[in-house]
C-alpha cells in the first residue's frame, strides 16, 4: 500500500496591495446535476481538504448506492467522506433514476427497477459522462478513477468494469454480483476486490433467490462463479486460494494471472449479512447488523491505491 502524506498549508490572498492569510478551505459537499439523454441526473461530490491545498490532480472514487438508496444514504452508510479526507481523494455519490415509487436504482442488467433495468436506462453512459464532467470541473486524475458500490451498486460496478474499462482503474463491489444481460468482456482486465458475507440473504453468496428486503425473488449468481469469470479473462487459475484466515473473515485470491497489473481478491465475512463492514447500519430497507470484521473503507482504498490506468 502506498501512503501519501498531504501537507495542508494556508492559502495566501493579495488584495489592494495588502497581504492577508486565510486558512485552507475545509472539506465540502457539492450537489450537482446535468441532463443526460433527456433525464436530469444528480450527484453529490465530496471535496477533501487536500483538494484545496493540492499541487496535483486527485483520484476519484465513485460510490454507487444500493437499490432504494440514494447519494446521501450511501454517504451515511459508508462514511467514505472521512476516508477521503484522510487519504486525499475526491468521492462522488451519483443517484440512480427514480422509479414510480420514488426508489432510486441502477440498470445493472437484470436488476433493478422499472426506470433503470426494465427501460434499459444507459447508466454506463451516465457514469462515463459524470467522470468527464468532474474531470473538467475539478481536474481529477483520470488514470485513477475507481468504483465501489453496495448491493445494486455492486452489480453496477461489474457492468462498469465490463463496459467502461477504459475509464475505471479498479472496482470494489460489496454485497452484489453479476446481473449483466451480456457476457463479461472488458477491453482491459479491471482489478477486482469483492466483499461479501456468508450470511447475506438479499444477495446470496452461494447464489439463488433473494429471500428478504429489496430484492425478494431476484435470482443471484454465485459470487465465486462470477469471480472465476473475471479471473479467467486475465488468465488466472480457476479456483480461489486462501490467503489469510481470521475469526470473522477469510481473504481469498485467484493466483497465476497472466494479465499485468491485475488481481482478484475476495474478503468473505462470517457476520453482518447485507451490510457495509465497518460502516453504519442502513436506515433504509437493508437493515442487517453491520459486519465488525474490518473497515471496508480502509481495505478498499488500500486496494485502489495500487492501480491506475495504463
Amino acid at each position: 500500500m502506498r501512503l501519501t502524506i498531504l501537507l495542508v498549508l494556508p492559502i495566501l490572498f493579495f488584495s489592494c496591495g495588502k497581504k492577508s492569510a486565510t486558512p485552507a478551505a475545509t472539506p465540502t459537499d457539492i450537489s450537482g446535476s446535468f441532463v443526460f439523454k433527456g433525464e436530469a441526473r444528480t450527484y453529490t461530490v465530496h471535496l477533501p481538504q487536500a483538494y484545496f491545498a493540492r499541487t496535483g490532480q486527485l483520484p476519484l472514487v465513485l460510490a454507487l448506492h444500493g437499490g432504494f438508496g440514494s447519494a446521501s444514504q450511501m454517504a451515511r452508510l459508508t462514511n467514505l467522506n472521512t476516508t477521503a479526507d484522510t487519504a486525499g481523494f475526491i468521492v462522488v455519490y451519483p443517484d440512480g433514476l427514480d422509479n414510480p415509487s420514488g426508489a432510486k436504482t441502477w440498470n445493472a442488467g437484470n436488476c433493478c427497477g422499472v426506470n433503470a433495468s426494465l427501460k434499459n436506462t444507459d447508466d454506463v453512459g451516465f457514469i462515463a459522462a459524470l467522470i468527464d464532467t468532474l474531470g473538467n470541473r475539478y481536474g481529477i486524475n483520470k488514470k485513477r478513477v475507481y468504483a465501489t458500490g453496495h448491493s445494486n451498486g455492486a452489480m453496477m460496478c461489474y457492468r462498469l468494469a465490463s463496459e467502461l474499462s477504459g475509464k475505471i482503474a479498479a472496482i470494489a463491489p460489496n454485497a452484489g454480483a453479476f446481473q449483466m444481460k451480456t457476457p463479461y468482456n472488458p477491453s482491459r482486465n479491471v482489478p477486482v476486490l469483492h466483499i461479501h458475507s456468508k450470511l447475506d440473504q438479499n444477495a446470496k453468496y452461494a447464489g439463488g433467490k433473494s429471500q428478504n428486503y429489496t430484492l425478494t425473488g431476484l435470482d443471484n449468481a454465485p459470487v465465486d462463479s462470477c469471480l472465476n469469470v473475471v479471473a479467467a479473462k486475465a488468465g488466472c487459475i480457476a479456483n480461489k486460494q486462501t490467503i489469510a484466515t481470521f475469526p470473522l473473515y477469510t481473504i481469498y485470491r485467484w493466483n497465476g494471472c497472466t494479465a499485468a497489473d491485475f488481481q482478484v481478491l475476495l474478503y468473505l465475512t462470517e457476520d453482518g449479512g447485507h451490510s457495509w463492514p465497518g460502516g453504519n447500519q442502513s436506515t433504509g430497507l437493508d437493515t442487517d447488523v453491520t459486519s465488525k470484521a474490518f473497515s471496508n473503507n480502509n481495505i478498499i482504498w488500500s486496494f485502489f491505491s495500487q492501480y491506475s490506468l495504463p
